[in-house]
């Protein structure tokens, strides 16, 4: 697949690329995108969730009532789940909820998501640029001008930029990651990628993928 290579303007610069098709059409593989997405949102979870058992909450350990005689049931301890205040029985208890995911499985993930997004047409290549300071105007206009001022989009870096970071992160709709640290969840969240045009070569290089394999 071609694509134009736009500039800031969102005019084409009159250059052409090619998707490797190797990472931009291949036979989409539906579970392991599941199981990609699924391993990310659980390591976004902190795991600090917890509740007092019966041991931890406070309260006297005297016997509250004589054990027969009662009518009712024994009771040894105010801090019986069954008393309001008591304990909670089963509560939640800190854990890690990372899971663990082969890197095979995780590259195909990701070059399914790449590859419906080529296929829907959400991919747009733009040309390397930089900012000389961090301005929120640039990300704004940058948008308006390549047509996708309404659209959620990710804007896909060679390396680390601080200036352009800085300049997208008041905005909602608007995502930066470098093509090192891209993952599936990011592709799919986006209406529309945005790929710098020096970021195709970065992402060839991830993939482990040679000129003559294209």
């Amino acid at each position: 697949m071609e694509l134009n290579v736009l500039n800031r303007e969102g005019q084409e610069t009159g250059r052409k690329v090619t998707l490797n098709s190797r990472i931009f059409d291949v036979e989409p593989n539906d579970h392991a995108i599941y199981l990609e997405v699924k391993r990310y949102m659980a390591s976004q979870r902190q795991g600090t969730h917890k509740t007092k058992e019966r041991a931890e909450v406070s309260g006297s350990t005297r016997k509250i009532k004589r054990q027969k005689g009662t009518g009712t049931a024994r009771a040894g301890s105010i801090k019986s789940p069954i008393f309001r205040g008591g304990g909670t029985v089963f509560g939640p208890r800190p854990r890690d909820y990372q899971m663990k995911l082969n890197k095979k499985v995780k590259q195909l993930a990701k070059k399914s998501a790449l590859s419906y997004k080529a296929k829907e047409e959400e991919i747009l290549i733009l040309e390397d640029f930089a900012l000389d300071a961090p301005k929120t105007k640039e990300i704004k206009a940058l948008k308006e001008n390549l047509k996708i001022a309404d659209k959620k989009s990710l804007f896909v870096l060679p390396e680390r930029n601080k200036n352009i970071y800085l300049s997208s992160r008041n905005l909602q709709d608007v995502s930066v990651v470098t093509a090192s640290d891209l993952n599936t969840y990011q592709v799919l969240n986006a209406k529309t990628l945005v790929i710098l045009e020096g970021s195709l070569k970065k992402m060839e290089e991830l993939f482990k993928i040679k000129d003559t394999e294209k």
